[in-house]
């Protein structure tokens, strides 16, 4: 049986959990494959990515700080890609195109709705944070059908921005997070402060006791953002490792035709932090 290399792309990238996860993935569906990480350099992203296919290659994951860069190198893309502005899933079509896609949103709306029981049709949901990280989960998420979506960050002219650029495909709009004072359904984090333990300066009127949260970023302890959620009444509060795990999970099922479980997964990598 001929084995298929795949790989994630990034810098750094020693941390990655993708090799873990796609070998798991590799493990439980019998697909023969071979994932590693590759660390591109800075100025040559582009020639990283060539050279992968050139030598037979037949899909690359692509991390931090090259999902920009991947957009602009792909021929085409998906419109969830589109959408996003950023590319996590390369791979060539049977025309030796390279296509784009990025399948972090739908992570996100497969973890919340699948993983963790939660309704996303019908809610009012507040994400903080307006950078890429955001746009690459919105129009999966408004797709999911909520109430309404409100962006928050501390430009507001970002947020609202960003909220334009998507109002045709659902009710959201944008704002700065001192205009936050009404209750909400869901809440996800989409900044970076969590890895620094900070927080972004969001009043507690936007939480209930039934409120949900859910913060993208994860760690080894719980994030600062699901500790605020807890410390101020919340029951529910999330993290994003599942997220992870379900878009590889997507990855995976552009690329091998087979959609892996996730939970075996999900408890594999929690249990062995």
């Amino acid at each position: 049986m001929t084995t298929d290399h795949y790989a994630v792309v990034g810098h750094p990238i020693g941390h990655s959990q993708s090799p873990r996860i796609h070998g798991l993935f590799a493990e439980q569906t019998g697909e023969a494959i071979q994932y590693v990480a590759i660390e591109a350099p800075l100025d040559d992203f582009a020639g990283t990515v060539r050279d992968f296919f050139d030598r037979g290659g037949r899909g690359l994951n692509v991390t931090v700080p090259f999902k920009e860069a991947a957009w602009r190198l792909a021929d085409e893309h998906t419109d969830r890609a589109e959408a996003a502005g950023a590319v996590n899933t390369l791979y060539r079509n049977e025309r030796g195109r390279l296509v784009g896609d990025n399948t972090d949103g739908e992570g996100l709306v497969r973890d919340l709705t699948c993983n963790e029981d939660t309704e996303i049709s019908g809610q009012r949901v507040l994400i903080l944070g307006a950078g890429g990280a955001v746009r690459g989960v919105l129009l999966p998420l408004l797709q999911a059908g909520p109430a309404e979506i409100m962006i928050a960050n501390r430009t507001a002219e970002k947020a609202t921005g960003l909220a334009h650029q998507f109002s045709d495909l659902g009710p959201v709009s944008g704002g700065g997070y001192d205009a936050l004072h009404e209750e909400f359904d869901l809440i996800i984090n989409g900044t970076s402060a969590s890895l620094a333990g900070d927080l972004p300066p969001v009043s507690p009127d936007v939480l209930t006791e039934t409120t949900v949260t859910y913060d993208m970023m994860y760690g080894p302890d719980r994030t600062a953002f699901s500790q605020w959620a807890l410390d101020h009444g919340v029951k529910r509060t999330m993290d994003g490792l599942g997220m992870l795990v379900e878009q590889a999970a997507e990855s995976f099922r552009i690329w091998r035709g087979v959609r892996p479980d996730t939970a075996p997964v999900i408890a594999a990598l929690r249990n062995h932090r």
